[in-house]
């Protein structure tokens, strides 16, 4: 009898198990859950049953082979000092860059938008100078903004990051996640939350700053959108809030793509563009940061050369990234710490017009 009751334990402890998140029991006790960095991955439709596809703009639910393109991604780490912040970001998971937010004491989640229309919409010669703008800006906030797409409350950027909170709050409260819901519980403190992306999505979460003030923007080998001019919007964003950072033979910065938003957005008040390889933190305070590591001449590998990932630099003897100290100080640097101002960069060309 005591083996049977023994084997009807150990199958409802099992139970429990499956039943919680990732990393929320331990063979002592289930219900003790350590300090630790939990990770955590989800459907936006599994969150929210209102979540739709716009197949139209290649806004998926499910992919051509029936497989799930709407996962979300989110992690903390409880063993780190919290600094209160969440990153928000908007291009494909980087488990290596969640990692090192998580270090730094940042929460950061990862939600599906509408971000491969731009192959599809805006294909005017020459394009109307708010189009691709005014796409990025509805595919944020699901209001319309656009012209040339529909994308509804649910499916923008901003109601996807609360659901998906407001999810991590109920799943995982070791995380204390609930700190960046507003007071009245319908939306995120946007004044807690730091948006960042690298190339189509520092566009779009600079935009998305335009529009939302927030506590920082990081834009990683980005902003493009070089034939629009909503980067000289006002901004709800305080200015000296925006940091870039990208490698000199990125085809956006050889063209003066990123060098034109960085001076249309104000970064030029907040000191010199600087070269982190000649320069140490904090890097005269600057908010243009700029490498030119040796990527062989080649563009594609500049573009994704300022993220942790395969073309990132790395020390030789110890296979360490080399920009370790430029992530930290992107998102972390007080946004108060500021360089001297330099006047606009006449060599860098900011009206660009497209030709029919």
């Amino acid at each position: 009898m005591a083996q049977f009751r023994d084997c009807i334990n150990i199958f409802v402890f099992f139970l429990v198990a499956m039943s919680l998140p990732p990393g929320r029991i331990n063979a002592q006790n289930p219900q003790t859950i350590k300090p630790q960095q939990f990770r955590f991955s989800i459907r936006a439709s599994a969150i929210d049953s209102r979540v739709t596809a716009y197949p139209k703009i290649n806004f998926l639910v499910n992919d051509a082979q029936g497989k799930p393109a709407d996962l979300q991604h989110a992690s903390v780490d409880t063993r780190i000092a919290p600094k209160g912040k969440l990153v928000i970001w908007l291009m494909s998971h980087n488990a290596q860059l969640f990692d090192r937010l998580n270090s730094y004491g940042l929460h950061v989640i990862r939600v599906h938008y509408a971000n491969k229309w731009f192959s599809i919409c805006c294909q005017d010669k020459p394009v109307s100078p708010h189009c691709r703008g005014n796409i990025r800006l509805e595919a944020a906030t699901g209001k319309d903004f656009s012209d040339e797409v529909e994308i509804a409350k649910p499916d923008g950027m901003m109601e996807r990051a609360f659901q998906y909170v407001k999810w991590l709050a109920k799943s995982n409260p070791e995380g204390n996640w609930e700190q960046f819901l507003n007071q009245e519980r319908n939306g995120l403190n946007w004044e807690k939350v730091i948006i960042s992306g690298s190339s189509h999505g520092s566009t779009t979460a600079a935009r998305f700053a335009k529009h939302q003030k927030v506590a920082r923007v990081v834009m990683l080998c980005g902003p493009r959108d070089q034939f629009q001019d909503w980067q000289s919007l006002p901004s709800a964003t305080p200015q000296n809030r925006y940091f870039g950072f990208s490698h000199v033979l990125d085809s956006g910065w050889t063209a003066d793509h990123y060098c034109r938003s960085w001076e249309l957005l104000g970064m030029h008040q907040f000191g010199p563009i600087v070269n982190v390889e000649h320069t140490k933190p904090p890097f005269e305070n600057s908010r243009r940061l700029v490498t030119d590591f040796d990527v062989g001449g080649n563009a594609k590998k500049a573009h994704s050369a300022v993220q942790p990932g395969r073309n990132a630099q790395k020390d030789p003897i110890t296979g360490k990234y080399s920009h370790e100290n430029v992530w930290n100080y992107l998102f972390t640097h007080p946004v108060d710490q500021i360089g001297e101002a330099t006047p606009p960069d006449a060599g860098c060309l900011k009206s660009q017009n497209q030709q029919p």
